[in-house]
């Protein structure tokens, strides 16, 4: 994949990446605010969109101005106001970044493929990446079966894989690592890469991103705060170099 121009394109395509996950609590928004961060940094035009109802982080990031959208109504999708989304998606230029809830998960994705919005995006000319975060700890079922319900019901080749480490490594029975787990296998067709959020030092590297993440800070707002030592932006910027070199790697742009 060739690299565009100023406007998040694949392929010549706009690009709009969903950030989905039935489970709460396991770093979507922060994701989200990653990929919002890289591609600003990439010198890309990004929408971000953050469609939770209950704990709408993305939109509490000032650097980013998120647009929060409120999709759901009495525990269903509120169409009309996905439909307002859809149709912003197709007509403005740029790249969107869609924060979604552990609450809308099910409604949302149920929406997604009963209107075929995937196809209908790629119709007009949107390219739909699809990321999908997956835990270690006692998360880590609920985590994959939210990766595979997506990758049974995608018919392309467009889900990247989170792997958060926080809560400790994304490994199975006899330490099998992600990619040669059975789930990983049954939709390796699905698969179009994985970024690691990879396990640091908690007093140093993790109390340093807990402090910017409480904050509702960008990495580049972090370093540049004088709240923050200067050994601890050193920190924070390995961690946003080795996000976005994973990223790179990907070619989203």
């Amino acid at each position: 994949m060739g690299k565009a121009a100023s406007n998040g394109n694949t392929n010549g395509r706009p690009a709009v990446h969903l950030v989905l996950q039935g489970k709460g609590g396991v770093g979507k928004s922060f994701v989200s605010s990653i990929l919002a961060q890289y591609f600003r940094e990439r010198q890309q035009t990004v929408h971000c969109i953050d469609t939770d109802p209950v704990n709408a982080t993305l939109a509490q990031y000032p650097e980013l101005s998120a647009e929060h959208l409120n999709v759901l109504r009495r525990g269903a999708i509120n169409e009309r106001e996905f439909d307002s989304l859809v149709e912003k998606i197709c007509r403005e230029d740029g790249l969107f970044v869609i924060d979604t809830g552990a609450t809308t998960f099910v409604p949302l994705w149920n929406y997604i493929l009963e209107n075929e919005i995937l196809r209908f995006l790629e119709d007009h000319g949107r390219m739909v990446w699809v990321h999908s975060v997956v835990t270690g700890g006692q998360a880590m079922s609920d985590t994959l079966n939210g990766f595979a319900e997506l990758a049974k019901t995608t018919r392309q080749k467009n889900i990247i894989v989170w792997l958060n480490e926080y809560f400790g490594e994304v490994v199975g029975n006899e330490g099998k690592p992600f990619e040669e787990l059975k789930v990983t296998q049954q939709h390796a067709e699905k698969l179009a890469g994985a970024v690691t959020l990879r396990e640091r030092n908690a007093q140093t590297f993790g109390a340093d991103v807990k402090q910017m993440l409480e904050r509702r800070l960008t990495f580049g707002s972090a370093i540049r705060s004088e709240d923050f030592t200067l050994i601890s932006k050193q920190r924070l910027a390995i961690v946003r170099r080795d996000l976005f070199e994973q990223l790179d790697k990907l070619a989203l742009i």
